[in-house]
């Protein structure tokens, strides 16, 4: 029998705990559901999870009808600009900011909606072409920017590692965000949180900063929807 969701839940919890030591309670889990129905959201409720992640915007009303308040929402996709308006009144955390047309164009539409959204600067720190995000050399016109938006809040960095069998090679790119970070910090002490780590590797992410960790497969993977009861067989 595969692990209960609590179970999974615990032992996420648990391997927090071990990687990021005495930061453990401050370290935010966004357990990414877009894999999953959306019959998933009370059981995940139930057992306090407060942060969500969803990747798409197309359906993404249908999908959190509902549970709108139960929890505080996050994008973590690639958002296009065409999608921000859809997007803006759904989810309170953007992590993929990747331009500083988006940036612009998010603090706008909270302003519309009258909405305080809080962004994460996405930052291409492998240099991969396949990857989102600014260059690291962009980062300063980003923050320059960022100091004066009126209803969205730069509130730290975002990064995704290249994809790696061995966890311990994407240790490089988490430490380069972690120094940027502390770079821009001084003048720009809003910049609190550190976006970084999925279900392959956030253990080694944690251990070089990760604030805020990015879990899917490792909690939902196999969910089943628990059946209804009643008397007629199942078929």
């Amino acid at each position: 029998m595969s692990p209960s969701l609590q179970q999974r839940l615990r032992q996420v919890a648990d391997e927090i705990a071990r990687s990021a030591g005495e930061r453990a309670d401050e370290v935010q889990l966004v357990v990414v559901t877009k894999s999953v129905p959306p019959a998933i959201y009370q059981p995940l409720a139930e057992l306090g999870v407060t942060d969500l992640g969803e990747n798409r915007v197309q359906g993404a009303a249908a999908r959190l009808a509902g549970h709108e308040r139960a929890f505080r929402w996050h994008f973590i996709g690639h958002l296009q600009s065409n999608k921000a308006r859809e997007a803006v009144p759904l989810f309170d955390v953007f992590h993929g900011v990747d331009s500083l047309s988006l940036l612009r164009r998010l603090d706008r539409l909270a302003g519309e909606f009258g909405r305080s959204l809080e962004l994460l600067l996405q930052v291409n720190v492998s240099g991969e072409a396949s990857k989102g995000g600014l260059a690291p050399a962009e980062l300063p016109s980003a923050l320059e920017l960022a100091a004066g938006l009126s209803h969205a809040r730069v509130i730290g960095l975002m990064t995704m590692a290249p994809r790696a069998d061995d966890p311990e090679l994407t240790r490089p790119v988490f430490r380069s965000l972690a120094r940027l970070r502390d770079t821009y910090r001084a003048d720009h002490p809003e910049l609190l949180q550190l976006s970084m780590g999925m279900t392959e590797d956030f253990g080694v992410a944690l251990e070089e900063g990760a604030t805020m960790v990015r879990i899917g497969r490792r909690i939902v993977s196999d969910w089943d929807a628990p059946q209804p009861h009643g008397n007629s067989e199942p078929r």
